[in-house]
């Protein structure tokens, strides 16, 4: 006779075990352990977790729970998520050494202000002669939040800034811009794959995942007056269109007290 336990547990392992053994992977990668010490800690040989990670084997009902304890996940999740399907979609964080430059910006306040303002400061840019120096000026945007709610809600405003970054040999008096300096920062920065596959999901999902890493809980309110506190900057590579996010280290407000899963 099956226990009610072991008949669920074959249930559940039936219908989602193709999630299950890579989750147990990316669960143990994330936590940078290797299948020796994974293998340790649950008790087992390398070889059943080899087994796991392959698919060849189920782990019992009592070594899923002792797994989620470890990983600090849902047993719900754990077998019936992909956990980690946005894998493919964002890099690793790494915190990346910003210099100094000198902008051309421009800010657009309409319902699809990322087009516009971009539209505009390419246009501004094939005029003033930098796109004829150099064909592939970097250019970073970044979300201007002071619209009003009854902006957003009766008109559908959003605000965005386009810059292009100016070559240090550039100069110009080509009017229809504001210029501004940017400092020497460090920035968390993270790199997108196809960000408009999603925009509304993949983007956000992007500054969260940023925010997590340094460990915090929002912007401060007085920013820093000559260090944007984020932007992003996008660009094709073989034929794929990528999106790095930027977030400044020293402009986020660090969270006081975090959960402990020990």
């Amino acid at each position: 006779m099956i226990s009610t336990c072991t008949a669920a547990h074959h249930h559940i392992m039936e219908e989602h075990d193709m999630y299950l053994s890579k989750n147990i992977q990316s669960l143990r990668r994330q936590r940078r352990i290797t299948q020796e010490q994974l293998a340790e800690k649950m008790n087992v040989s390398r070889q059943t977790i080899s087994k796991w990670e392959s698919g060849e084997m189920i782990p019992e009902l009592s070594k899923l729970i002792e797994l989620c304890e470890l990983f600090s996940c849902k047993l719900d999740a754990l077998v019936r998520e992909e956990l980690f399907a946005d894998d493919d979609i964002y890099s690793p964080i790494e915190i990346r050494h910003v210099a100094a430059f000198r902008m051309a910006r421009y800010l657009i306040v309409s319902p699809n202000p990322e087009d516009d303002v971009q539209n505009y400061v390419e246009a501004w840019a094939r005029r003033c002669g930098l796109l004829d120096l150099k064909h592939d000026v970097m250019r970073i945007g970044w979300d201007w939040p002071f619209v009003s709610a009854e902006q957003q809600n009766r008109f559908g405003l959003r605000g965005y800034v386009a810059a292009y970054v100016l070559p240090e040999d550039f100069s110009t008096s080509c009017p229809g811009v504001e210029f501004a300096q940017q400092a020497a920062a460090d920035y968390a920065v993270i790199t997108i794959t196809n960000p408009h596959a999603s925009s509304f999901h993949r983007i956000p999902r992007a500054y969260h995942k940023l925010m997590e890493y340094l460990q915090a809980n929002g912007f401060k309110e007085k920013a820093h007056p000559d260090v944007l506190s984020c932007f992003e900057h996008e660009y094709a590579k073989d034929g794929v269109q990528y999106m790095d996010v930027y977030i400044h280290v020293d402009s986020v407000a660090k969270t006081e007290s975090f959960t402990s899963f020990s």
